[in-house]
This record gives structure tokens, C-alpha cells and sequence, in this order.
């Protein structure tokens, strides 16, 4: 577990932001946390691809540092974003101009990894590194990053208008699976066992479509506290249909259907379940009709977005009939 225990006003400055950047980063431990052959969906597709492309492509060797390192690792080589919508470019600048002070003093924090060539030959390590993690970028993310941007501008758009509607405390208490909120401490299941304090700094979340369950926090820094978690739209990365679970809401509603039910326990667009759930915006659109008419679902206006979400109707049929454990396959 990594426990973090948070102040009041590092609760009360509580963000969101994405990072391309740590896609890139959570992408290469999606590899290394799984075999060949044993990614899982949606997954699969892209990480054969993606390791052909480690493979054949020379300058993308420096980002198999990435899958190297040990479990925990100097936040210097996965920086906290500036801003709440950086390009890939400007983190990459902000990797490459990493100042010496900033390695000096995360190095003694991580003895079981030699990173000390980031700071021996620290102009040329990061700048060598961040010419991979482009080339890496181009070949294996790029092509799907118009679709994941706009998932993730959901995701923000999301859990921002639910921090300001209900404060820190709900959106922390519904962020994921493996996130435990129990006031003031946030909890990280994971199979390490740390403990932290965030004492008059900023909580940043960062979600994650490469996320697949790996949290990663960054507490290095000394005004920022970053935590990412998995974001809805995974299934873009697919092609081929995901797999379905028989239930009995399955049953009573059909398959398509009882799917978006189950996603909508997080209110969405057409097109942010048409991501989360791999299927064609026509498809959710008419799956969102008929759930409408039968009064389980409603639509509410939010700026220019229209946002979907569960009549108590529809909650009642999720939370008696649904089968959340085939709910993951869909919005993990």
C-alpha cells in the first residue's frame, strides 16, 4: 500500500491534469508488467506493435530504460506537468532541461537503481532520452492520440465538474478501484508499502488511458503531490470487440445495453462511452434512446457537452442485477 496522508489546504487544491509524457512512461510498464502474448484486452493489439517497433527501431532504444527500473524510481524521469494540458513537446523540454539540482537531490532517495549518469553526463543522458521517448511517441502513441485526447478531455471534464460540484472529497472517494479515501489519508493498493505526508502542497490528478490499474505517484516534488489512475477509453486502443460477460442484467436488457449502464455509474457523452466501451457512436446512440424511454436513463446539458447518467431506476438495476466484475473489462 502507498498511503499519503494530506492536509486540508493540499486537499483544497486538488487539480486535474494529463500527461503525455506518462503515457508514454505507463505504456512501456504495461509491457513490462506483462509477458508477451499476456496483455490483456484492449490492450493486446497495441503491445504487439508496440514491441515490434522496440524491436526494429533503433531510436527508440533509449526508452528500454523504462523497462529496467526498479519499482520505485526518481520522479526526474517521469516529470510532473506544468500545465493541465501539455504537449508532448513542452515535456519533453522540461525533461531535457531537468536541472543538476533536482537529480543531486532525488538520487539518494533511490539506491536500488544507477541512475547516476543523469547527473555525470546529465545534458546528454536526458537529452538522449528524450529523442527516444519521441521517436517512441511517433511510431507507437501518435497515431492514437487524437482519440485518446479527446477521452482524456472527457475524463477532465468529468471529475472536474464533479470536484466543483461536490468537492475533493467525493471525487477522491469515486476515482477508482484502488484508490481508498478515507479522510485524511488516500490510499494506493499496490504491492509496495510506503508511507507519505503532503503538507501544504497541491494534489495532482493525472488519468491515464495506459493506466491499466498500475497507479503511480510522484511525491518528489515539493510543492505538487501526483497521483494517476486509469481513465475511461481504453477500448480505442482496441481492434477486435471486447469481451462480454452473461449476467442477469445482461439478460433482461441485452448485452449492449447492460454495458452501458455499468459505465454510465460515471456520467459520460455518447462519445466518451463509445470509447470506454469500444463501440460505434451510432450503436451507444441507440442503446441511449431506449434506455431513456424506459426511464432509467437521463440527459442533462453541460456547457456544450451533452452528459448521461442513471435515473435511480437505473441504478437500482446495476446494483441488484449487475455483475461489476465484467464491468472492468469495459472501462479499465
Amino acid at each position: 500500500m502507498i498511503r499519503i496522508e494530506i492536509d486540508e489546504p493540499t486537499l483544497a487544491r486538488t487539480r486535474i491534469a494529463i500527461s503525455p509524457l506518462a503515457e508514454v512512461v505507463c505504456s512501456l510498464y504495461l509491457l513490462q508488467r506483462n509477458p508477451e502474448g499476456s496483455v490483456p484486452w484492449p490492450y493486446g493489439d497495441w503491445a504487439r506493435r508496440a514491441r515490434e517497433i522496440l524491436r526494429t527501431e533503433p531510436a527508440t532504444a533509449p526508452v528500454r530504460l523504462y523497462l529496467e527500473l526498479p519499482s520505485v524510481s526518481p520522479d526526474f524521469l517521469c516529470p510532473i506537468p506544468l500545465t493541465s494540458t501539455p504537449t508532448l513537446a513542452e515535456q519533453l523540454d522540461q525533461l531535457r532541461e531537468t536541472p543538476a539540482a533536482i537529480v543531486e537531490e532525488q538520487l539518494p532517495r533511490y539506491p536500488a537503481g544507477d541512475f547516476r549518469y543523469f547527473l555525470t553526463n546529465r545534458v546528454e543522458a536526458f537529452a538522449r532520452l528524450a529523442d527516444g521517448i519521441e521517436a517512441y511517441w511517433e511510431l507507437a502513441i501518435a497515431p492514437h492520440w487524437p482519440a485518446m485526447r479527446a477521452a482524456l478531455d472527457e475524463e477532465v471534464l468529468l471529475r472536474a465538474r464533479a470536484l466543483a460540484a461536490n468537492g475533493p472529497d467525493a471525487l477522491l472517494s469515486q476515482l477508482h478501484e484502488r484508490i481508498r479515501w478515507e479522510r485524511p489519508v488516500l490510499t494506493l493498493i499496490k504491492p509496495l508499502e510506503q508511507s507519505f505526508e503532503a503538507v501544504n502542497q497541491r494534489l495532482l490528478l493525472v488519468p491515464l488511458i495506459f493506466s491499466r490499474g498500475a497507479l503511480m505517484c510522484s511525491c518528489d516534488h515539493p510543492d505538487i503531490v501526483m497521483v494517476t489512475y486509469q481513465a475511461r477509453g481504453a477500448a480505442l486502443l482496441a481492434s477486435s470487440a471486447p469481451p462480454v460477460a452473461e449476467d442477469r442484467l445482461s439478460i433482461l436488457v441485452g448485452r449492449g445495453r447492460a454495458a452501458v449502464l455499468r459505465a454510465l455509474q460515471t456520467p459520460a457523452t455518447t462519445t466518451g462511452l463509445a470509447a470506454a466501451l469500444g463501440l460505434a457512436p451510432s450503436t451507444i446512440s441507440e442503446h441511449l434512446t431506449g434506455l431513456q424511454a424506459a426511464g432509467v436513463v437521463h440527459r442533462r446539458r453541460a456547457g456544450r457537452r451533452v452528459l448521461y447518467g442513471l435515473e435511480p431506476a437505473g441504478t437500482a438495476l446495476v446494483t441488484l442485477l449487475g455483475d461489476d466484475s465484467a464491468a472492468t473489462e469495459f472501462v479499465s
